[in-house]
């Protein structure tokens, strides 16, 4: 258990146990730096946990306070559960409310999903599918149907290669982006009814597949830095029949979180000890801001037990549509389920994206990416410190394009989504993120676009409307 965590299940025990008395004011920062010898951030991390468990309440320029009826938790739990128990999702009504206002051109997409287009080599793109379709085999049709191109298979191999992974092209799956591959490998080991894992807060898609699929979720929490709090899987995996897990494991949609190599290396043998499978979402592995691509947990998987899902669209080619698993020991099955149910992605994306990563400088644009990535997550960084209240937090990713802000406590998510649409500014309200409609006090930003004026102005405009909500 981290320190934050001890310190956090202390406070927790004293409040509960009518120690602190509703009402009273929680020790200060200092004094708990003091007392127990940890950190700042390690105080304020447990706070922002007795928060979330409803214990406490922050008062403006004032500290922390015990909530009322905080003391009464006793009598229902001695500890808030790691690992919830599993319950039917019901959240695309939500999703779909959110997304439809962003949608809209004239909206500064802080909520969007996707990075700006104008990052990607379009012009080169068509120059391979140009060459490419002219070079099309009439019995292509038949010849790339499921596993998909033969000649983009064997680059997808040789980049695993390149991570150090020998991955079989007979294992790689083609698909209609990463989002076909995800839910087509929640399909090959599931059924109606069966329990999945998957995180909170986590990406919406899969909270969107398991209601589609009429499967129950068991949410398990995410920590910003490091990732699936695996204590809590453990304990997950000893209460529910779970059948598979969905994870993203570097770089997580919405918080950024990355695992460490340990990390995933124990989330492997766990799974493993369990023989339960785990669907990787990795769309955003290759967008790191280090020196070094961290290894997925594929590449600590023995067994074939993981299901490496990926694809193009948030690196190169977005309108393209093309993904790919590396299905392991699920390879069969996954290709039959595309069969019966697109059939095949677009044949001619497909060799249009062989042709460029073959000879288009694929490595040479995604240097180029990060680099813009890592200079617009300073300028928003920069941005959100000058104009928003002192009592926002993020935590800064090593990867990907997006940022999870806790908001001041009296923040309501929903109801700033809905004022920052009324301004012309898109976010993604921390709601739609979770199967129980949490983290009303979160938001999901996107630096994915390159800074402007426009971002600037969204952004002191955003705090305005956040200082006003918390007033």
């Amino acid at each position: 258990m981290k320190r934050f965590e001890l310190l956090a299940n202390t406070m927790a025990d004293e409040i509960r146990s009518g120690s602190r008395p509703v009402g009273s004011r929680m020790p200060s920062v200092r004094q708990l730096t003091t007392q127990h010898g940890v950190s700042q951030s390690t105080v304020f991390r447990a706070y922002y946990q007795l928060e979330e468990w409803g214990l406490i309440r922050a008062r403006e320029r004032s500290g922390y306070y015990v909530a009322p009826g905080a003391a009464l938790k006793q009598e229902t739990a001695s500890r808030p559960p790691l690992a919830v128990e599993s319950a039917k999702v019901e959240i695309s009504d939500l999703v779909f409310s959110v997304l439809e206002a962003a949608k809209h051109t004239d909206v500064v997409p802080l909520g969007s999903a996707f990075p700006s287009p104008q990052l990607f080599p379009l012009q080169r793109l068509a120059k391979s599918l140009g060459h490419s379709s002219r070079l099309i085999s009439p019995w292509s049709t038949v010849v790339d149907l499921p596993p998909g191109n033969e000649a983009l298979r064997r680059q997808i191999s040789l980049r695993y290669l390149g991570m150090g992974i020998a991955q079989p092209m007979d294992e790689l799956v083609v698909t209609n982006g990463a989002l076909e591959a995800l839910n087509l490998c929640l399909m090959a080991v599931t059924r109606p009814g069966d329990v999945v894992a998957i995180e909170s807060p986590g990406f919406y898609a899969a909270l969107q597949a398991i209601e589609r699929l009429d499967l129950r979720a068991v949410e398990i929490p995410v920590d910003p830095v490091s990732g699936v709090d695996l204590q809590a899987l453990r304990q997950a995996f000893e209460r529910h029949p779970i059948k598979a897990c969905w994870f993203m494991t570097s770089f997580q949609n919405p918080t950024g979180a990355a695992m460490p190599r340990e990390r995933k290396q124990a989330l492997v043998d766990l799974l493993a000890e369990h023989d339960v499978p785990l669907i990787e979402d990795d769309v955003y592995g290759e967008l790191y801001h280090a020196a070094t691509h961290p290894l997925p947990a594929k590449a600590f998987d023995t067994k074939g037990l993981v299901m490496h899902c990926s694809s193009f669209s948030k690196t190169l080619a977005p309108g393209y549509r093309i993904g790919w698993v590396a299905a392991g020991r699920f390879a069969q099955k996954v290709q039959r389920l595309k069969l019966m149910t697109t059939l095949s992605a677009s044949i001619p994306a497909q060799a249009a994206i062989a042709d460029y990563l073959q000879h288009g400088g694929y490595d040479k644009h995604l240097r180029k990416l990060r680099g813009a990535f890592r200079d617009q997550l300073a300028a928003m960084d920069a941005a959100l410190r000058r104009y928003l209240p002192d009592d926002t937090h993020w935590t800064l990713p090593s990867g990907g394009y997006f940022l999870w802000l806790r908001l001041p406590p009296r923040v309501d998510a929903m109801q700033l989504h809905r004022l920052a649409i009324e301004n012309g500014i898109g976010i993604a309200p921390g709601p739609i993120f979770s199967a129980r409609h949490e983290f009303r006090h979160h938001v999901r930003l996107n630096f994915g676009h390159p800074w402007n004026d426009d971002m600037e102005s969204a952004v002191k405009t955003l705090g305005s409307l956040i200082g006003q909500a918390s007033s």
